[in-house]
């Protein structure tokens, strides 16, 4: 069996200092968790969608609203711990939080009980210096930090963005 696929974009801003927004996941699982318990808005895709479209349509669906115009940086890929691989661009753009609606997902809980309940997918975000974040992050996504920092720190040429 292939491993599951996920994809998702990270939004950084400077104010003057860097963010970067993140959400606790939502659920029961994760309610009681802070450190290693935040993710970038991700989802899974299968293998007739490009991981570029699920990214935009996993942040719609998770947040509410669209990707913002920005360019699109390419972090790449890490895989998490129970194999899961996730891919993720990052794009520098603002996002007014009061503006977004979280997304929905059904689970039977108590598991075995019968009872379905709806929880969010994220069940609040957050912008925070990557230093915070690091902590926050699963632990394999902390990876898309340090590329995010390389991508901002390398020197551009004449009419390079970024």
């Amino acid at each position: 069996m292939a491993a599951k696929r996920s994809a998702g974009i990270l939004l950084f801003r400077r104010r003057p200092q860097l963010q970067v927004l993140i959400g606790h996941l939502g659920g029961p699982l994760w309610s009681r968790r802070e450190s290693a318990a935040w993710s970038i808005p991700k989802g899974e895709y299968g293998p007739d969608e490009a991981a570029l479209d699920a990214a935009r349509r996993e942040f719609t669906e998770e947040l509410g609203l669209p990707v913002p115009e920005a360019e699109l940086i390419e972090l790449g890929v890490v895989r998490q711990s129970g194999g899961k691989q996730v891919t993720a661009w990052a794009a520098e753009a603002d996002l007014d939080l009061d503006q977004v609606v979280l997304g929905t997902f059904e689970l039977e809980w108590p598991r075995g009980s019968g009872r379905v309940e709806r929880f969010p997918e994220l069940d609040r975000l957050a912008w925070c210096e990557p230093e915070v974040a690091r902590d926050r992050l699963i632990t394999s996504q902390r990876q898309f930090l340090d590329r995010l920092a390389e991508h901002l720190l390398r020197p551009r040429g004449p009419g390079e963005t970024g």
